[in-house]
């Protein structure tokens, strides 16, 4: 089996993310453990239905095509609130989906995002906002995957792009900037931005993703630079509230960190989901829930409960679930 270097791409995606398991967890919730395991052992061949996560993950792994070697460029772990039995049925459908996906860890009713470090991940996507909000503040890249597969609906199947959308504060920057929004007003904010616009802003909690993203359409410009006939697939869009002229800080500080994006929307308070439902990103990373909301039903959707935002507007959960039995549920 090919060995992970530093150079791949590693990202922890929990069941419930990647597979739709609403009906899982309604057996869970409403006959207990027993009668989830048996549930999981009789339907261990019935595949689980793509979640949130699936057209972005599947996608991605996709894109080990573009390795120079036995190394792969994008690895995808399981971590799940599973025991390794009930996680069998996990793993099934993974193989009956076709994804490139071999590496697990199950961790009976507790979340093993405090593994991250040993796997060198850059991201992790969950369900479970208990799980997304801990990882956050142990200073792990996380997010919580919202809606449902309506909202796959948008993507036609056979499309082999794949497009990655981030809003920019408190997602690829910190969130000093909105801190000064909230202070000031939008009037203070403008005045600081300009003020500040040749000064880098501090990293956010996707800024190293967005990194090993471009690190890979690098990949593809090496590819499309040579003589073989290749169509870029890879795309990357900043979605943000800024405008003119807070909008100047936000490029010169990606070109500071050396980072770059295909497109951007600045949008000044605009709809986010009018421009999303346009652009239809595979993903669309988010650290406030007020642009979330419209966009659920739209485009594969993640909550980043990062910042100033967040502080006192906790993350969400597609189904709520009492905290003792949040806890143990799987995922």
């Amino acid at each position: 089996m090919p060995v992970v270097s530093d150079d791949t791409l590693v990202i922890g995606v929990a069941s419930s993310a990647l597979f739709d398991l609403a009906e899982c967890h309604a057996v869970f919730e409403e006959q207990g453990e027993d009668a989830y395991r048996d549930f999981q052992e009789k339907n261990y061949e019935v595949q689980l239905a793509p979640g949130v996560a699936f057209p972005f993950i599947k996608r991605l792994l996709a894109l080990n095509d573009l390795a120079k070697g036995a190394t792969p460029i994008v690895e995808v772990i399981v971590l799940s609130r599973n025991d390794p039995e009930t996680g069998a049925r996990v793993m099934r459908s993974i193989e009956t989906h076709d994804l490139p996906m071999t590496r697990a860890v199950f961790m009976q009713g507790r979340s093993p995002y405090k593994f991250m470090p040993a796997f060198g991940m850059k991201l992790f996507l969950s369900a479970n906002p208990k799980d997304v909000a801990e990882a956050l503040d142990l200073g792990f890249p996380a997010g919580q995957v919202l809606g449902s597969a309506d909202a796959l609906e948008a993507h036609d199947p056979d499309d082999t792009d794949l497009r990655i959308a981030f809003d920019f504060d408190a997602v690829l920057a910190d969130d000093s900037a909105e801190r000064v929004y909230d202070a000031e007003g939008i009037e203070g904010f403008r005045e600081h931005e300009v003020e500040k616009e040749a000064t880098p802003l501090p990293p956010g909690p996707m800024k190293d993703l967005l990194g090993a993203i471009n690190a890979i359409q690098d990949l593809e410009d090496e590819r499309v630079d040579s003589d073989e006939p290749y169509a870029r697939r890879l795309f990357v869009s900043l979605v943000t509230a800024r405008n003119a002229p807070a909008h100047t800080r936000a490029i010169r500080t990606l070109k500071a960190w050396g980072l770059r994006v295909n497109d951007g929307f600045f949008l000044g308070g605009w709809e986010k989901a009018a421009v999303l439902a346009i652009l239809k990103p595979h993903i669309f990373f988010d650290d406030q829930m007020s642009h979330l909301e419209g966009t659920l039903g739209v485009v594969p959707s993640v909550h980043v409960p990062f910042g100033v935002k967040n502080l006192a507007q906790p993350s969400v959960s597609p189904e709520p679930a009492p905290e003792t039995e949040s806890a143990r549920r799987p995922g």
